[in-house]
């Protein structure tokens, strides 16, 4: 039977700190969340291999060097209020409840919400809201947020994600086409919203009024 203890820690070494991902208290959360608990059972014994894994629902979970390297691009203290586009398993949504102080989710597919919602509730992730609901329109009864995290790829920046920036707030979002995107780093600043590129990335499409139209 697999360690997933020894595992976690393998992938951590070996896929994160090797890829130079620095933030001590990202490495610490990624060695803490139990990733193979967000994925079917049947799957489990890949969940700490570097690639994406289907969690149904034509959805994925996002491959643990991502998830790391976005959680990484929200320089995240602790005291953050954050808002996270596509709930998925909780995954993402766990290793950001580890990192700030509140933690508001929303997932449009409603079994996945659920799903997910329990779980984190059973991990004791009690600093974690998540609604269902077309993330694109962000929460705004919830705003502003110190940073924002998309894990869908959108053919654009959607405007109400920016104006629920708090000022200094990060989003960091995958924006392209269907098939590849750049992950984009926005920073709200006094003088107008700062963008930057951290490089090519893969997801699903994010579905919604302000992304992808559903097929």
């Amino acid at each position: 039977m697999l360690d997933f203890s020894k595992a976690r820690l393998k992938m951590v070494e070996e896929q994160i700190i090797r890829r130079e991902i620095k933030d001590p208290r990202v490495i610490a959360a990624l060695k803490k969340v139990p990733r193979h608990l967000f994925v079917e059972e049947a799957l489990q014994s890949q969940a700490y291999n570097d690639r994406p894994l289907p969690i149904g629902e034509k959805q994925t979970i996002s491959q643990p060097y991502m998830v790391a390297l976005m959680t990484e691009a929200l320089d995240l203290r602790g005291k953050e209020r954050v808002l996270e586009i596509g709930s998925g398993s909780g995954y993402q949504t766990a290793v950001l409840a580890e990192l700030a102080q509140e933690v508001f989710s929303v997932e449009r597919i409603r079994s996945l919400a659920i799903r997910a919602r329990q779980l984190l509730y059973d991990l004791g992730y009690f600093n974690v809201e998540i609604k269902i609901f077309d993330g694109t329109y962000g929460w705004a009864e919830k705003a502003p947020f110190d940073a924002i995290i998309v894990t869908a790829g959108s053919p654009d920046i959607p405007q109400p994600l920016c104006e629920q920036l708090s000022m200094g707030g990060r989003l960091v979002i995958p924006v392209g086409d269907a098939d590849v995107q750049d992950l984009i780093r926005i920073t709200r600043t006094e003088g107008g919203l700062k963008k930057e590129n951290l490089g090519g990335c893969r997801f699903v499409k994010l579905i919604g009024r302000y992304g992808w139209e559903e097929e």
